[in-house]
C-alpha cells in the first residue's frame, strides 16, 4: 500500500485524509495571533499546523517584478511578512499541546537544518521549489518524510525531484497535485491529474488548495487525496497577501467534519444492502400476496397474486414457479405467501 509515517501517523491508502491546515505568513508576526491559528487548527480537527520559513534575502533577487496579485514590491513584502525563526521550539510545543504535528515549509538550507532541529516530523516542499534540487536533497538527508507540492510541475519535473530525494537517501515521499493561483479558477484545478501523478510514481497523493470555499478539497477527497492542505486565518478582513483566500475559523471546521462525512460516505466498493438498510429490505420491497381468497387445496392462478410490500414473501421472480401450485392452507386475502404454504 501507498503509505507515509509522518510522527505517530500513518498516511497513505487505506488512512484517513491527513488534513494541513496551513497558516503560512498569516501570523502577521503577531505571536498572539500564531497562537489563535493554532488553537482554531486544532478545534477544527486538523492533523497539522503549517508555517512558511523563509527570508527575503535567500528568497529574491531585489529587482525581481512585483507579482500582479500583490500590492506592492515582492522583496519588501516577504521581508515584512518573513516568520521569526526563534518561534520554531515555542511553535513546535504549542503545536504538539494542542495535539497537532508542526510543519513548516523550508525555502532555504539553513532553514531545513532549523526546522529539523525543532523536530518537524516531515518537511512541505512547495511548489516553487520542485527544482531547487539542493533543497530537496536537504531536506532527504534527515530521512524525514517529504511532503513534495507539484504545482505547474510536469511529471519529467516530478521525477527529477523523486530522483534527487532518493539519491540523497529520502525513502517516504508523498506528492500534491496544486493549482497556482491565488485563488486558481476551479477549471485550472484539473483535480484528475492525481490519478496520473499516483499512476505514475506510485505514493501517497494529495492535494494543496487555493481555491475559495472547501468544494475542491470535498471533491479531491472523494477522488482519493489522502492529504489536504488549506490556507486558514484568523479573518479574511486582516491585512497580508494570503489572508483573502483562505478559510476562516468555521469554514475550517466545516471543511474538516465534511473531509471526515466525505471518507465515510465513500465505505467500501462491494454493492449490498447494509445492517442500517434491512428494515426496509424486509419491510419496503414486494413479494407475493394473494389477491383474493384462494381456499386450501386451490390451484393458483396468475389473477390470484399480486405484488406487494413487504418483501418476506415469495420473491416476485418465483411467480412461474408458483403457478399451477396447490395452496396446503386456506389463504385470505393480503396473505403474504411463503413456500410452507404451497
Amino acid at each position: 500500500m501507498r503509505q507515509v509515517r509522518i510522527g505517530e501517523r500513518l498516511v497513505g491508502d487505506g488512512q484517513p485524509c491527513y488534513v494541513i491546515a496551513e497558516a503560512g505568513s498569516n501570523h502577521n508576526r503577531d505571536w498572539s495571533i500564531a497562537l489563535r491559528l493554532i488553537e482554531v487548527a486544532a478545534q477544527a480537527g486538523a492533523d497539522a499546523v503549517k508555517w512558511q520559513t523563509y527570508s527575503a534575502e535567500t528568497m529574491y533577487s531585489k529587482k525581481a517584478p512585483r507579482f500582479a496579485h500583490l500590492k506592492e514590491d515582492t522583496w519588501e513584502l516577504i521581508k515584512r511578512i518573513e516568520m521569526p525563526r526563534e518561534w520554531h521550539g515555542d511553535l513546535a510545543r504549542a503545536c504538539a499541546d494542542h495535539g497537532l504535528h508542526f510543519l513548516s515549509t523550508p525555502f532555504d538550507l539553513a532553514a531545513v537544518e532549523q526546522l529539523n532541529q525543532a523536530g518537524v516530523p516531515a518537511f512541505k516542499i512547495a511548489s516553487f521549489e520542485i527544482t531547487h534540487l539542493p533543497l530537496l536533497k536537504a531536506a532527504a538527508q534527515t530521512g524525514k518524510p517529504i511532503i513534495l507540492s507539484t504545482g505547474m510541475a510536469s511529471l519529467g519535473d516530478i521525477e527529477l525531484a523523486l530522483e534527487t530525494i532518493d539519491q540523497a537517501g529520502g525513502k517516504e515521499v508523498a506528492l500534491l497535485h496544486c493549482a497556482i493561483g491565488y485563488p486558481p479558477r476551479f477549471e485550472d484545478l484539473h483535480l484528475r491529474a492525481m490519478d496520473t501523478i499516483r499512476q505514475a510514481f506510485d505514493v501517497p497523493v494529495g492535494f494543496s488548495d487555493h481555491t475559495l470555499g472547501i468544494v475542491s478539497d470535498i471533491a479531491a477527497v472523494a477522488r482519493g487525496a489522502n492529504i489536504i492542505e488549506k490556507h486558514f486565518t484568523l479573518s479574511r478582513q486582516m491585512e497580508g497577501p494570503d489572508h483573502p483566500f483562505a478559510l476562516e475559523p468555521g469554514e475550517l471546521r466545516e471543511m474538516v467534519a465534511a473531509i471526515r462525512q466525505t471518507e465515510a460516505a465513500l465505505g467500501r466498493p462491494i454493492k449490498h444492502h447494509t445492517p442500517s438498510e434491512e428494515v426496509f429490505y424486509q419491510g419496503a420491497r414486494r413479494s407475493l400476496v394473494a389477491a383474493c381468497r384462494i381456499p386450501r387445496g386451490a390451484v393458483i392462478e396468475e389473477k390470484m397474486l399480486a405484488v406487494k410490500r413487504p418483501g418476506y414473501g415469495i420473491h416476485p421472480k418465483f411467480i412461474p414457479l408458483v403457478v399451477g401450485r396447490q395452496v396446503k392452507v386456506d389463504v385470505e386475502e393480503d396473505d403474504i405467501l411463503t413456500w410452507e404454504m404451497v
